[in-house]
């Protein structure tokens, strides 16, 4: 087995490349990943080896760039979008719901959509304003697009190439403030499907599911609650629509305990989404209501507080007491 140590930025960057190398209808787009390389340089060095024609600098219109990339999957192209931050994706989102979304059910099928929004998100990077978001669940409720997010290089590496290879288009989401964590990365074989959700750590008492950035937080976590007696399952949904509640169900049914870790707020999203469905297919495995620790329902805030804002290991082992003591 090849294996070698990336970090994730660096792991993205190998997936794109072999993308491009597989495939020469292949097309990355956004707003200063040519000669710049990206602001977090994931395209780094792509335009480079693969020309203008192929890594295309575009204008500051996220509209335009998603309705550019719409028209290039009519005509059989497989365009990689990138947004530079995720509260930077609103102008496109017009673009997104009404025609990425519905073009390939529109047409019966003629059309297929194998586009990728690449969408870097959540928070703990020190960024202002529009730079911290996590708008995953505006996506993850339209019909017709996927939405899957990493949380490790070797992931970062897989499901970029997978998603481009998808005929569905897909919001890839990633962690900005793991972009820079290095993990193992194995070069011949992808660990899972697309849209897996995989058990990260063994447990026998509580349920815990995140994704993305949170992952880290949640192991920290278990780790904590392990010394206290506790044994928590973590799970990484990885894919957020459509989500593997089998995995998760399977779980709960073995733990009784149920809680969803995110940092958007908990109206109206995916951890709302998966304390329903498990909820209601392992109803009478559930020793306790299913609980959610989320960021909160306001907007994201400045950076001194957003640590107050964030989910913590001491928020999510108090919702491990709270479902432990029911």
């Amino acid at each position: 087995m090849a294996t070698t140590t990336m970090t994730m930025a660096k792991a993205l960057n190998e997936g794109l490349r072999r993308a491009m190398e597989k495939n020469k209808k292949v097309l990355l787009m956004g707003e200063d990943i040519g000669k710049l390389g990206g602001v977090f340089r994931i395209t780094d060095g792509l335009q480079k080896d693969f020309g203008e024609d192929r890594v295309i600098d575009a204008p500051l219109a996220e509209s335009a760039i998603v309705g550019t990339a719409v028209g290039l999957a009519i005509r059989g192209y497989r365009t990689i979008v990138e947004i530079q931050f995720d509260g930077f994706v609103y102008p496109a989102f017009d673009q997104i719901v009404s025609q990425v979304a519905k073009l390939h059910k529109r047409s019966d099928g003629v059309y297929n959509m194998g586009l990728v929004i690449r969408l870097p998100f959540q928070g703990g990077i020190g960024a202002i304003e529009h730079h911290s978001e996590s708008p995953e669940a505006y996506f993850a409720q339209t019909a017709g697009l996927r939405v899957v997010s990493c949380s490790t290089a070797n992931d970062a590496y897989w499901m970029i190439q997978q998603s481009i290879e998808h005929d569905d288009p897909i919001i890839f989401c990633e962690p900005m403030s793991r972009y820079w964590e290095k993990g193992e990365v194995d070069l011949e074989q992808p660990p899972n499907g697309l849209f897996d959700a995989v058990v990260r750590r063994e447990g026998a008492d509580v349920t815990v599911v995140g994704y993305g950035a949170s992952l880290k937080t949640i192991l920290r976590a278990a780790d904590t609650a392990q010394g206290e007696g506790v044994s928590l399952e973590v799970i990484d949904a990885r894919s957020l629509a459509p989500l593997d509640i089998d995995v998760l169900v399977k779980s709960v049914e073995k733990t009784g305990r149920l809680i969803a870790v995110q940092e958007s707020p908990h109206t109206a999203s995916v951890g709302s989404e998966i304390v329903a469905e498990v909820s209601q297919r392992a109803f009478y495995s559930m020793r306790a209501p299913g609980l959610r620790v989320s960021g909160y329902h306001v907007p994201y805030p400045p950076t001194r507080l957003e640590d107050d804002y964030r989910p913590t290991v001491d928020r999510i082992l108090d919702a491990v007491d709270r479902v432990m003591e029911f």
